[in-house]
């Protein structure tokens, strides 16, 4: 991974910042793509290296404009792209019954049509590097509560997406699909947003890890799956949840 260079879509805060961290400390140059400009600035700041670039791109990951743009700062960086991670995520949570179609559109454009278009301009120098992609899904691919529909079908999305460029892209690219479940994100957000998160001993108990996840925790797992060590996995899906999706909790 060292000198060459990897896109992470939503990359300047929260899990996405921690994973364009992890990237820079192996040696990486990282093009963030990510909507928030506060956000895209602090990045940059604070993550480049000497001798490791962070270039933050304010736009919208599920413009197919945007995209290209992203892929193509990539390029110029270090040894060319051989990492892309599709990172961006919005919810709505109302009752399906009230759920709007134009929410339920926004929330497939940014949780699924998004990776989409990373898959779609990055594959082809990807293949050329023998490289690797890594989409962010969630757990609520696998498990539910009441009226987060639109979220938890974008996200299942995700994890097919992944199998099926997986298939469509190896053996030059490999795919992989990491689901978060309870992350604290809160002190990886912009500075004006950033706090420490407010958690419960039942909070941490509910996990058999016996903690809630931080960004890193995912991070870590990512920056292996886009590694040569991980060469012989790909289509995967992986969930980072300490367990919690293992555990029945009884009212």
């Amino acid at each position: 991974m060292e000198g060459f260079s990897a896109v992470v879509t939503g990359g300047a805060q929260g899990i996405g910042k921690a994973i364009t961290m992890a990237l820079v400390e192996a040696g990486m140059h990282v093009v963030i793509l990510d909507h928030d400009e506060e956000a895209c600035r602090e990045a940059e700041r604070e993550l480049s290296q000497p001798g490791r670039s962070v270039i933050a791109i304010g736009g919208d990951a599920a413009s197919e404009t945007d995209v290209r743009s992203a892929v193509a700062a990539a390029l110029k960086l270090g040894k060319g792209l051989r990492a892309a991670v599709a990172n961006t995520g919005i919810s709505v949570h109302k009752p399906v019954t009230e759920l709007g179609l134009d929410e339920w559109n926004q929330v497939l454009a940014v949780n699924l049509t998004a990776p989409f278009l990373l898959a779609k301009h990055a594959a082809a120098n990807l293949a050329r590097r023998d490289g690797a992609m890594v989409l962010i899904g969630s757990s609520r691919s696998v498990m539910s509560e009441p009226d987060w529909e639109a979220y938890g079908a974008s996200k299942g999305g995700v994890v097919a997406l992944a199998h099926a460029l997986a298939v469509s892209l190896g053996p030059r690219v490999r795919v992989n699909c990491v689901s978060p479940g309870w992350i604290a994100t809160g002190e990886w957000q912009a500075a004006s947003r950033r706090r420490k998160p407010e958690l419960s001993e039942q909070d941490h108990t509910q996990h058999p890890a016996g903690r809630v996840g931080t960004p890193p925790d995912v991070a870590r797992l990512v920056r292996f799956l886009l590694s040569d060590e991980a060469g012989f996995i790909t289509g995967g899906h992986y969930l980072v949840d300490g367990g919690m999706t293992r555990k029945m909790i009884y009212a």
